[in-house]
């Protein structure tokens, strides 16, 4: 699939998007079956500490991921709001140009 005509069009969709993708990356190394972030911690982890016990530990950092996932698919302003104020909005489209 090729999303680039669509995405691509508009400053506000490339940083919309990228922004989603590194949350679901996160979120990613977070949960089952690769999370390699939670093997990380087993090897980090005192002896008496179970991949189990990892694994219920970050049920509550993925469910905020998920909610914030949610949040940002429905407000795409939270995650374009500190480019616009960084940037401006006559300077937003410069960021792109190839």
């Amino acid at each position: 699939l090729d999303f680039a005509d669509h995405v691509g069009s508009a400053y506000f969709a490339q940083i919309w998007i990228a922004g989603l993708i590194a949350l679901a990356l996160q979120t990613s190394f977070l949960t089952p079956p690769f999370g390699y972030a939670l093997f990380f911690a087993k090897m980090a982890a005192p002896k008496g500490i179970n991949l189990s016990d990892i694994y219920r530990g970050a049920v509550p950092l993925v469910a905020i991921e998920i909610v914030l996932i949610v949040a940002l698919i429905s407000f795409p302003q939270l995650i374009t709001w500190l480019p616009e104020m960084a940037l401006g909005d006559a300077d937003a489209p410069q960021l792109i140009q190839r």
